[in-house]
C-alpha cells in the first residue's frame, strides 16, 4: 500500500508525473487523483535519458468493424492508476526502482490526412527509438504495429521475430498501400520486417487466406495446452531472434475484453495471458504494443485494465532483465 503521511495536515503533493526531476520509484498518489500518465510515470517531451518510452497512438481509421480505438491510449492510462502503489504483481518488487520509464505522450496525427498517418507514426516512433529507449506503444488499432515495426527494424538493421497475441491473423491481401488493421502482417512479411519462420501467433480464432509460414497456436489449442506449455513453445520457436511482442486485446475472450472492435468467442482469460507473458523474459525483447482497446464498447473499464496488465507485465520483464545486467535498449 502507499505510505501513510506522517503529517495529515501537510499532505504530500500529487501529480508526480509533472515533476521533471523524477525518474525512479513507484508513485504513492491516491488512485483516484492526479495526472493520469501511464502507471504515474513522469511525462517527458523526449525519451532522452530514459530506459523506456511509453507513448500512445490514438488511431482507429483502419478498423474493419467497430471504431473507437482512438480513445484506447487515454482509457489505458486512466485505468493504469489502479496498478500503482504496490510492488508489481507477480514480480514482487518495484519495477521502476532501477528502470527509468517516461510517458512521452501521444503520436500527433492529422485526422483529415489519413494517407499521411503511417509515415507520421513511423517518424515519431523513430524519434523515440533514436534515443536508445525501448518503445512501448498503447493503441489504437492494430495497423499501428506496421509503421512502428518499420521504425524499429530501421534502427536495429535487421528483421525481428513477431510474437502476436490475437484472435486474427491479419494476413489479408494488400496491394502495398492499404491502411488496414487486417493486412498489416502481410505488409510486414512482404517488406521484410519480420522473420516468418521465427514468428508465432497465439489465440487465433478466425481463418485468413495466408499464414506466410508463421506458426499458429489457435485459441482452442492455447486453452487446451495451458499458458506454461504455450510459453515454452514460443521460447523454443523464437530462440534468440530479436523479438517484438504485439498484444491485440481481442486475443482475450470477450468475457474479459468486451471493449474491442471485433470480439471473437473462445479466447483465453486475462489470467492465462498474464501467465504466458510472464514466462517470456528469456526472449531478446525489442518492443511491445497493446492494441485494439475500444472504450465505447467496454464495461467498467475491464478491457482497458487488461491492456494495462499486459503492458505492465512486459515492463516487469524488462525490469528483470535490467536487474540482471542485460541491456534493454534498442
Amino acid at each position: 500500500m502507499a505510505e501513510l503521511n506522517a503529517d495529515p495536515l501537510r499532505p504530500r503533493p500529487v501529480d508526480d508525473a509533472l515533476n521533471p526531476a523524477r525518474r525512479y520509484g513507484e508513485s504513492t498518489e491516491a488512485n483516484y487523483a492526479g495526472a493520469t500518465s501511464f502507471l504515474r510515470r513522469p511525462y517527458a517531451r523526449s525519451a532522452e535519458g530514459f530506459d523506456v518510452a511509453v507513448w500512445g497512438v490514438p488511431l482507429d481509421t483502419s478498423v474493419s468493424n467497430r471504431p473507437g480505438t482512438r480513445f484506447g491510449p487515454r482509457a489505458i492510462r486512466e485505468a493504469s492508476t489502479v496498478n500503482v502503489g504496490d510492488p508489481a504483481y507477480p514480480f514482487g518488487f518495484d519495477i521502476f526502482s532501477d528502470m527509468a520509464v517516461a510517458d512521452t505522450g501521444d503520436c500527433s496525427l492529422d485526422y483529415g490526412r489519413v494517407e499521411l498517418m503511417p509515415a507520421a507514426i513511423e517518424a515519431q516512433a523513430a524519434e523515440r527509438i533514436a534515443t536508445g529507449a525501448h518503445l512501448v506503444t498503447l493503441g489504437g488499432d492494430h495497423f499501428l504495429t506496421y509503421p512502428v515495426l518499420k521504425a524499429l527494424v530501421a534502427r536495429l538493421g535487421r528483421p525481428v521475430a513477431l510474437v502476436q497475441f490475437d484472435a486474427h491473423q491479419d494476413t489479408w491481401d494488400d496491394d502495398g498501400s492499404r491502411i488496414d488493421h487486417g493486412t498489416l502482417i502481410t505488409r510486414a512479411v512482404r517488406d521484410g520486417l519480420i522473420v516468418p519462420e521465427r514468428s508465432i501467433q497465439i489465440g487465433i480464432r478466425t481463418h485468413a487466406p495466408q499464414d506466410y509460414g508463421i506458426a499458429i497456436v489457435d485459441g482452442l489449442l492455447a486453452g487446451e495446452m495451458g499458458s506454461m506449455a504455450v510459453a515454452s513453445r514460443i521460447l523454443g520457436h523464437v530462440e534468440d531472434t530479436p523479438t517484438y511482442v504485439s498484444f491485440d486485446i481481442d486475443c482475450l475472450d470477450p468475457a474479459f475484453a468486451p471493449g474491442t472492435g471485433t470480439p471473437v468467442p473462445a479466447g483465453v482469460s486475462s489470467a492465462w495471458a498474464i501467465s504466458c507473458l510472464r514466462r517470456l523474459g528469456a526472449l531478446d525483447l525489442k518492443g511491445f504494443d497493446v492494441v485494439e482497446v475500444s472504450p465505447p464498447y467496454d464495461h467498467a473499464g475491464i478491457t482497458a485494465l487488461a491492456g494495462v496488465s499486459m503492458a505492465q507485465i512486459y515492463l516487469g520483464l524488462l525490469a528483470e532483465r535490467k536487474r540482471a545486467g542485460l541491456s534493454i535498449g534498442v
